[in-house]
């Protein structure tokens, strides 16, 4: 007997995601937002079982030069709801502006072989992330200007047919009105890639990312 292989009695509805669903393990692993120290941060431990986590537990990690911060924040839809399931990525250079990747030969600033600069998290059913890290360093731009000390930021989620790039300035970094990149970006949205620090808790930076609507974080294309 013939079945029809698009019978939804045989299989149901597909998944209405643009893209995904995904297999969750290797995603946001324990401790992928957590740069400088040995936490669980970053992980959904409700959606997968702990058997899933034997191959990432989070690394052994000596001591990290620099400033320790936490970068904090929500990520918003069009329409101004958190959404609870999109994956932010980060990358950064150390606290002395070096980049832990072969590209960045230069032997006169420190590296810090245990901070790799790049992490990982989810989103909380309110849409929050949060990242343990360090404040990082001015690096290199274009045309031997200094860029001011910044992070990229990569967006992943429902409805995203490709990430979304970005960056995370810091409020009241002297190298800001000066940065090359931050300048390509029209005065009057600027503030959508600069994090703010807490007045009631130093050193903790917020720093929200809205997909869409008023207010809509600049991105780039790369």
């Amino acid at each position: 007997m013939a079945f029809d292989n698009q019978s939804p009695e045989l299989f149901g509805q597909t998944p209405w995601q643009t893209v995904g669903p995904f297999f969750h393990y290797g995603l946001p692993w324990k401790g992928g937002a957590d740069l400088i120290g040995e936490s669980d941060l970053g992980a959904r431990p409700e959606l997968a079982p702990d058997a899933h986590y034997v191959l990432a537990n989070p690394p052994h990690r000596g001591h990290i030069a620099g400033d320790a911060i936490t970068v904090v924040g929500q990520v918003f839809d069009a329409e101004g709801a958190p959404v609870p399931d999109a994956l932010i990525e980060i990358w950064q250079a150390n606290a002395a502006g070096r980049y832990n990747c072969a590209a960045d030969d230069r032997p006169d600033l420190p590296l810090d072989p245990t901070f790799t600069g790049f992490g990982r998290s989810a989103t909380a059913e309110d849409g929050t992330f949060r990242f343990l890290t360090v404040l990082p360093g001015p690096t290199p731009g274009p045309g031997n200007s200094q860029q001011a000390p910044h992070i990229a930021v990569g967006v992943l989620g429902r409805g995203l047919l490709k990430r979304l790039v970005t960056r995370l300035y810091f409020a009241g970094q002297p190298l800001n009105d000066l940065d090359p990149i931050l300048a390509l970006v029209d005065a009057s949205r600027r503030d959508t890639l600069v994090a703010t620090e807490s007045r009631a808790e130093p050193g903790v930076w917020r720093f929200d990312i809205r997909l869409g609507g008023e207010h809509e974080t600049v991105f780039f294309d790369c």
